[in-house]
């Protein structure tokens, strides 16, 4: 009966145990899933880092966490820094041995289109690298408003401008384009109209001259071509005109032309300064030509001679006398 009774007593603290171990291995099994599902493995080497941030755009935890696009862990956990007020104090799990040169930056930024974040570790130069607990640069890129209003922002200034510009333009057209300038444009429209019609009626009366005069404009023509064809047969004859006229040209800078007209310009010059004497009273016919007196008494004498050889002519015997011998 005693030896029955350890032989029960040992078949159920083995079966407690097994039940035991499964629980633990099912457990264990259930939080490495989550670690996994997580990004964390638990069997390497991981390590934390840290980033200070003004604002953290919407990270949370269990964000990725990447290097050139290839995730090497993820965001461990965020807290208010107690030291700097406002400061934001990111850990940063990072799951593998890969050197990170302790100048590098982490970046919080956008890892879609739906906003969704994550931070990306840009790697610096320095031969350092970093090391567990040590704390990166940290950069927050603009969100995707931020990033299209940046982008929009000169777009829309321009287009306040162009508003603007339209605004003084139609107010200059508004100005511009009062009743009296209306008026003004209605009356140069008008003239333009009428001037159009002119050209057009000037034109038609052009038309209809050129089809009246085709005759004679067709023989004007032809005149004009025979006139062509003549100088063409004549040309020997226009060449020896030429020749002709250039003889005599040649002849006439010959003829010592210059000299001749100085000597005719002298012989006038003369001319003139008797003449000028003359009309002063220098010599016998200035005399003659300027005192009334010696004019009239000359002008008596030969009056008187004339009378005396009319008597001669008709009373010859009164004095001539002939003695015959």
């Amino acid at each position: 009966m005693h030896t029955q009774t350890n032989h029960t007593l040992k078949f159920t603290i083995s079966k407690e145990i097994k039940v035991a171990v499964v629980f633990v291995i099912a457990i264990s099994v259930l939080v490495w899933g989550v670690m996994y599902l997580k990004g964390l493995e638990i069997f390497t080497h991981n390590r934390v880092i840290y980033a200070v941030y003004d604002r953290v755009n919407g990270l949370v935890k269990a964000n990725p966490v990447s290097i050139n696009g290839l995730k090497v862990g993820q965001v461990k956990d965020l807290y208010f820094s107690k030291t700097n007020r406002g400061k934001i104090i990111v850990e940063l799990y990072i799951a593998n041995d890969y050197p990170i040169p302790k100048n590098s930056q982490a970046t919080i930024t956008s890892s879609d289109l739906l906003g969704s974040k994550e931070v990306e570790i840009v790697l610096g130069n320095s031969k350092e690298v970093i090391k567990e607990g040590d704390t990166l640069r940290s950069l927050t890129d603009a969100t995707l408003g931020e990033a299209v209003n940046q982008q929009l922002l000169p777009l829309k200034r321009k287009a306040e401008s162009l508003i603007n510009s339209i605004d003084s333009l139609v107010g200059t057209f508004q100005e511009l384009l009062n009743k009296d300038t209306r008026n003004n444009l209605v009356v140069s429209i008008e003239h333009i109209k009428q001037s159009l019609e002119n050209l057009a009626h000037m034109t038609y009366n052009v038309d209809t001259l050129i089809d009246k005069e085709r005759t004679n404009l067709a023989a004007i023509i032809n005149n004009i071509a025979s006139i062509s064809s003549n100088l063409k047969q004549n040309n020997e004859k226009i060449n020896t005109i030429l020749s002709n006229f250039s003889t005599l040209s040649d002849s006439l800078a010959r003829a010592k032309i210059p000299s001749t007209f100085n000597q005719i310009n002298k012989v006038l010059s003369d001319l003139t300064e008797v003449l000028d004497k003359i009309n002063k009273g220098h010599g016998t016919l200035g005399q003659f030509v300027n005192d009334e007196k010696l004019y009239n008494e000359v002008e008596k004498a030969a009056k008187d001679l004339n009378l005396l050889l009319e008597d001669i002519k008709a009373n010859p015997k009164r004095y001539l006398k002939v003695s015959v011998f």
